[in-house]
């Protein structure tokens, strides 16, 4: 039992969960609401579970391949959570990851075996390389691991947007009610994919100021290293400024249509939350404030996510 318990530490089981919620909740509160009833498409409900499946798959391999390399840095950054080498020895952690990397290859190939197109298998062997070379020197770079991270983020609803969207133009069918339709829905997905990317851009750079330590100690070159506290958290504001910017244009936006519940959603749950974060980074200064912000910026994702389902609603 303690093995299954470390397993699942190790392949980190909240973020699995938090991967299913969001394509499930993009899935069936947005691709569902714009699709046409007498449209045919070759992403069907059945294939969308294997997407999911794919997609956890992957980032649980790249969770375990990211502990396997991480085992130095973790010795100084959180040594009480060491799973690789401590309780699972590393030759099972990286054939745990290979195996696993693999399930997820075969099951994008898949899905491309039964849909018109051919893309998922080698986006998502893509992936797998990118997490791969992430974990053994990407992360230690200067942004550039922050960016690819974010990006892999907003990907898992990218990836079902166009599964979606490339299945249906396969069809060969024309929307018949709403010539618009698709471009309402190309919007929403950007919407979502843009902030799923640039939250997820500032927990990461927040995780690198909780784990300046052990990066130093190892030759990490992370931005609070390369730039120093002071600038990463200016760095940090910015972006915080410019996604509550970019929600309080969203929100005015929305009002036409009379979605005051959705608006009064966003200012408690995310905009509030989020100047709450740039106050309390401000005045951060040791690993344990920089912990909490991570966890309430974690919890804002968790709630511009649920957000989805106001289009259930309306």
């Amino acid at each position: 039992m303690k093995l299954v318990f470390a397993f699942l530490r190790l392949i980190r089981w909240p973020n699995l969960v938090f991967i299913m919620l969001t394509q499930y909740l993009f899935y069936y509160s947005i691709v569902l609401r714009f699709k046409i009833p007498p449209v045919d498409s070759h992403f069907s409900d059945s294939l969308f579970l294997y997407l999911v499946l794919a997609s956890v798959l992957i980032a649980a391999a790249g969770y375990i391949i990211n502990d396997y390399f991480d085992i130095n840095i973790d010795q100084v950054n959180k040594p009480g959570r060491l799973v690789v080498d401590k309780i699972i020895k590393r030759r099972w952690a990286m054939l745990f990851h290979i195996v696993i990397s693999l399930a997820g290859f075969a099951v994008s190939i898949y899905i491309d075996l039964l849909t018109p197109g051919f893309w998922l298998g080698i986006s998502s062997l893509l992936c797998v390389l990118l997490l791969f070379g992430y974990s053994v020197n990407l992360k230690k770079k200067f942004l550039i691991g922050n960016v690819l991270i974010s990006a892999l983020t907003a990907w898992v609803i990218v990836v079902v947007f166009l599964n979606y969207y490339n299945s249906f133009y396969s069809s060969n069918n024309l929307f018949p009610v709403e010539p618009n339709i698709n471009i309402r829905f190309t919007r929403i997905a950007l919407l979502y994919a843009g902030f799923a990317f640039i939250i997820s851009l500032i927990r990461e750079v927040v995780k690198d100021l909780e784990d300046i330590a052990g990066d130093a100690k190892f030759g990490g070159r992370t931005m609070p290293i390369v730039w120093g506290i002071p600038a990463t958290k200016v760095f940090v504001a910015v972006w915080i400024i410019v996604l509550i910017s970019i929600l309080g244009i969203v929100q005015f936006y929305v009002l036409q249509f009379n979605w005051w519940w959705s608006t009064a959603y966003c200012l408690l749950f995310i905009i509030i939350p989020l100047f709450w974060v740039l106050r309390k980074l401000y005045l951060a200064n040791n690993t344990a404030q920089y912990h909490r912000l991570s966890i309430v910026i974690k919890l804002i994702m968790l709630s511009g996510i649920l957000s989805m389902l106001f289009f259930k609603i309306y």
